[in-house]
């Protein structure tokens, strides 16, 4: 956490948290269940050129954040802590590291599986009371499905921004 020091790396992850905050309010539907998110790239983005810790810092604060700016509920720190995962896990795969497809391709099934499929179904079920077997029947599919579709955003993404500016980030 000592990056958070240098006043490029602090105003670089202030960027991601509100482009996070933004990006996280719009979505494009596919089908009733099914819908394009964009707010995990900013968080990727900060894992890709900060690292683990602050990428993690990234997804809890964007989370926040988002609830602050417009809330849909009521707080539930779960998420901020999914938000929180997020950011560690995209930090391990892309941080210090060439951006390939198959890197795109593991990070975002173990984020899914950890995540999407794991987490966000241990919170659903206790906001909701479900019982957690029929949440993660309700998402399983979904959570798989939109597997290839958010590599393939991230992979347009993050590749040609790491690219341009992964250089100009150097954090000692």
């Amino acid at each position: 956490m000592s990056k958070l020091k240098d006043v490029k790396v602090l105003s670089g992850a202030a960027m991601l948290v509100a482009v996070g905050i933004l990006l996280g309010f719009f979505k494009i539907p596919l089908t009733q269940l099914i819908e394009i998110r964009f707010g995990s790239l900013p968080i990727a983005i900060a894992g890709a050129f900060y690292g683990t810790g602050i990428g993690a810092l990234v997804g809890a604060l964007t989370d926040i954040g988002a609830f602050l700016v417009k809330p849909t509920g009521p707080y539930f720190p779960g998420f901020t802590i999914s938000g929180l995962v997020s950011g560690f896990i995209f930090g391990k795969f892309f941080y210090g590291k060439e951006i390939t497809v198959q890197r795109i391709v593991l990070a975002e099934i173990v984020h899914t599986l950890i995540v999407g499929i794991g987490l966000n179904s241990i919170w659903l079920s206790m906001l909701y009371g479900n019982a957690f077997m029929v949440v993660l029947a309700a998402r399983l599919l979904k959570e798989i499905v939109m597997i290839p579709v958010n590599s393939l955003i991230v992979m347009v993404v993050l590749k040609p921004i790491t690219r341009l500016y992964r250089p100009q980030v150097t954090v000692k």
